[in-house]
């Protein structure tokens, strides 16, 4: 059977299809269900005000080993800059174009074909298979996965091991995977100041020069050293706005945006305290609004990761790379509860630009993978 036409492509395809900008899930889900529910799946829709969720769940018995991802794709963007239509699935030299192909419908179907492949044969499995599939991981992730997570722990529901789709490679699928991620918090920091005139000093309280000192500090702070999974510790600005406009006033006050990555090594009490005792030492008058992204996690090297990695050689003959790189993900809700949490997807290089696109021999070995992997853990 060609690539054009295997289940995998063709079930991509029509996920790419169906315009599913967040939170908007057009009917994705909906189609998991329905082809979940074939293999023997209990499913349950739980719609948290304008995000729409699946959990899917075959068997009742331990371990549950979870398959999470998102139907909700970031939006395309400029139109006349994409080469082909980006809610058409369009196959060109090997490549399949489109919003999602990487990011990560791909993902949820290579999940698919090889669940219904590994039921049909391993109808009798050890243990339980999940899906968890929001529509709300590009936006502001409040009520999807994290609801479903507490839904699932409320009623003392656990996932064992859990494979998040997102694309983990970077040059060759399977080359990294990612057993983490780093913490993630923000701060919006404003600091007081007294307008006036710029020629009368005497009057007044200049907010620009009484934040530099203090921004100075926290971005040469040493925060930690990391550790053998994660890099030390970053705080980066992202945004100061201040003035009037005019070049002879001095403003009142000044906003400043910063993040912090952040490893093991830390806690969201440990950054707020030193954040204070910087600022406060500086003799500023100020509030900060914070935003709680993600706690950093880590998946250590044991049975899972050993699947994952002996699936990954034997598709594609070469071993994976551990990662803790990159952004956040909703593995940063999952992996609390205890659950061993893994990121394995195809190559990341065109994910939210304009004509993204995949593989379509790594969408045939990333269902092989994800087989191979079930076939480790549940037999």
């Amino acid at each position: 059977m060609s690539q054009s036409t295997s289940p995998v492509i063709e079930l991509t395809k029509t996920l790419i299809s169906r315009k599913s900008v967040t939170p908007i899930d057009a009917q994705c889900q909906v189609l998991m269900a329905e082809m979940l529910a074939k293999s023997g799946f209990a499913n349950e829709s739980m719609v948290f005000e304008d995000t729409t969720n699946l959990w899917s769940r075959r068997g009742s018995e331990s371990p549950v080993f979870c398959f999470a991802g998102h139907t909700d794709v970031v939006p395309a963007g400029n139109l006349d800059s994409w080469n082909t239509p980006p809610f058409e699935p369009t196959i060109k030299d090997g490549m399949l174009y489109g919003r999602g192909a990487a990011d990560m419908k791909g993902s949820l179907a290579a999940m698919l074909v090889a669940t219904e492949k590994f039921v049909a044969e391993h109808p009798d499995h050890k243990g339980s298979i999940a899906y968890l599939i929001t529509s709300d991981e590009e936006g502001p992730f409040i009520n999807g996965t994290t609801r479903v997570i507490d839904t699932l722990e409320a009623r003392h529901e656990k996932i064992d091991y859990c494979i998040v789709g997102e694309p983990s490679s970077t040059h060759e699928i399977g080359d990294i995977i990612k057993n983490g991620r780093r913490g993630s918090i923000s701060g919006e920091l404003t600091i007081r100041g007294k307008q006036g005139h710029v020629a009368y000093p005497q009057h007044v309280i200049n907010p620009i020069h009484k934040a530099m000192p203090a921004l100075a500090e926290l971005s040469s702070t040493h925060w930690d050293h990391g550790n053998d999974y994660f890099p030390e510790t970053s705080f980066q600005l992202s945004n100061i706005e201040s003035g009037t406009g005019a070049t002879n006033v001095v403003p009142g006050h000044l906003t400043a945006l910063f993040n912090l990555r952040f490893s093991t090594e830390l806690t969201f009490e440990k950054i707020v305290d030193k954040v204070n005792e910087i600022l406060t030492k500086h003799d500023l008058d100020y509030d900060i609004k914070w935003t709680f992204n993600g706690k950093p996690f880590i998946t250590e090297p044991g049975i899972f990761i050993n699947a994952v990695s002996t699936a990954i050689e034997n598709v594609t003959a070469r071993k994976t790379e551990l990662s803790t790189s990159g952004g956040t993900s909703d593995g940063r809700f999952i992996a609390p509860t205890g659950a061993e949490v893994i990121e394995v997807g195809p190559c990341n290089a065109t994910i939210h630009q304009v004509n993204e696109s995949v593989k379509c021999a790594d969408l045939e070995a990333l269902v092989d993978i994800y087989y191979q992997t079930l076939v480790h853990v549940l037999t």
